[in-house]
């Protein structure tokens, strides 16, 4: 199937179920930055699988699943991109290191929480799975934790969640005491988040060092990081 059709396709099946009634609560949840159809996540989820099932395994390339995120992020309603990220997840395993500069890209237009980690969780597991391979690979994210961009900032500080006690903790950590200082509400979440997640299986750990860092760690970071302990 051309890839332009695929999209047709998409955008027939969402446009086909679009919900007037779910859409304005949508947006509204989303400080009405952008325009939904009013689909939520299982029905998404379930069109997204009717329209790939004919396709078999024979899914995409990464070029290809690459080259659809970028058409669908172009479009107007919010669950194009979430239908875009969920493409990318679904071909993680064929996605390498070398992909990572466009997804990053991708999470720097139209950008908002949603999105962002959206697009962090796809990025983490590209960098996991090819650990063994290209360990150097996550030094890319040391990159990320100093750009301009308050998201790619906060998609370093996150990328790691879910890695259990695969975490490289000595970058949990740096990375949560060099982006301490920041003012921005979304990078003092996602250094509280990304701390938490780690507590899960490193309690103590996680408590020593909030402890040791009490006085650079904003409040707010503090409170969701010991938030299950």
């Amino acid at each position: 199937m051309h890839l332009q059709d695929f999209v047709r396709e998409i955008q027939s099946s969402l446009q086909a179920n679009a919900s007037i009634v779910n859409a304005p609560a949508m947006r509204a949840y989303m400080r009405d930055q952008f325009d939904f159809l009013g689909i939520k996540t299982p029905l998404r989820r379930q069109l997204l699988a009717e329209i790939l099932k004919p396709m078999g395994k024979s899914k995409f390339s990464a070029a290809e699943v690459l080259q659809l995120a970028d058409l669908l992020w172009k479009l107007s309603q919010r669950e194009y991109q979430y239908i875009a990220i969920d493409l990318l997840a679904q071909h993680k395993k064929i996605l390498a290191p070398q992909d990572i500069p466009r997804l990053i890209q991708l999470a720097q237009e139209k950008s908002w929480w949603d999105s962002v980690d959206g697009l962090a969780a796809v990025i983490g597991d590209v960098l996991l799975l090819s650990r063994p391979s290209f360990p150097q690979a996550q030094s890319m994210m040391d990159e990320a934790l100093r750009d301009p961009s308050m998201w790619v900032r906060r998609i370093a500080m996150t990328h790691q969640l879910g890695w259990r006690l695969q975490t490289d903790t000595q970058r949990l950590f740096s990375y949560a005491k060099q982006l301490a200082s920041e003012d921005e509400f979304f990078i003092r979440k996602a250094i509280g988040w990304a701390l938490r997640d780690y507590a899960k299986w490193q309690p103590e750990q996680v408590r020593e060092f909030v402890h040791t860092n009490s006085s650079y760690l904003a409040p707010l970071s503090i409170r969701e990081a010991l938030k299950n302990l």
